[in-house]
């Protein structure tokens, strides 16, 4: 088993219906055992400003899975939540990407591991930190991390039930 993280985002729709479909998938896969889930974060649009606020959250997950294989179930998620790519960071149903891989690193053009820019994304690094704050990335402590982020506006968002 393999330890990896996977952030997931939405902004149209139901955006935590979305990101719970998405989550009661990816627990349900035969292949993938998940350990933690953040709380929810709404976080404003980066890149795209004239769409939705997002909800996001961050898992930790242990898999079987290959980095492609995983990344191959992450796009099936996505068209299966009827995800449409038009406007580059623009809206969507659900995103769901691997931002970390235990052992692994790449930076091809179907899959860069550790994700790109998600050192620039509070809506990624918050919720990171929140289930794993002793996590190091690019030789960074992710504590390191937040301190320099900058901008984005983020809020925790707590659901009754």
């Amino acid at each position: 088993m393999f330890k990896a993280y996977m952030g997931l985002g939405s902004n149209i729709g139901n955006k935590k219906e979305n990101i719970d479909n998405a989550v009661d998938m990816i627990r349900n896969h035969k292949l993938i055992e998940l350990k933690k889930v953040s709380s929810y974060y709404e976080t404003e649009p980066v890149g795209y400003q004239d769409q939705d606020w997002f909800l996001n959250v961050v898992l930790e997950i242990d898999t079987k899975l290959k980095p492609y294989e995983l990344l191959e179930f992450c796009r099936l998620i996505e068209e299966k939540l009827k995800r449409k790519r038009i406007i580059r960071w623009g809206p969507r149903t659900i995103d769901v990407d691997i931002l970390l891989y235990e052992g692994f690193k790449s930076k091809d053009e179907k899959l860069t591991i550790p994700h790109p820019r998600m050192t620039e994304r509070a809506f990624v690094m918050i919720p990171l930190y929140e289930i794993a704050p002793n996590i190091k990335i690019a030789d960074s402590n992710i504590s390191q991390i937040i301190k320099k982020l900058e901008g984005e506006k983020i809020r925790k968002i707590n659901y009754e039930g």
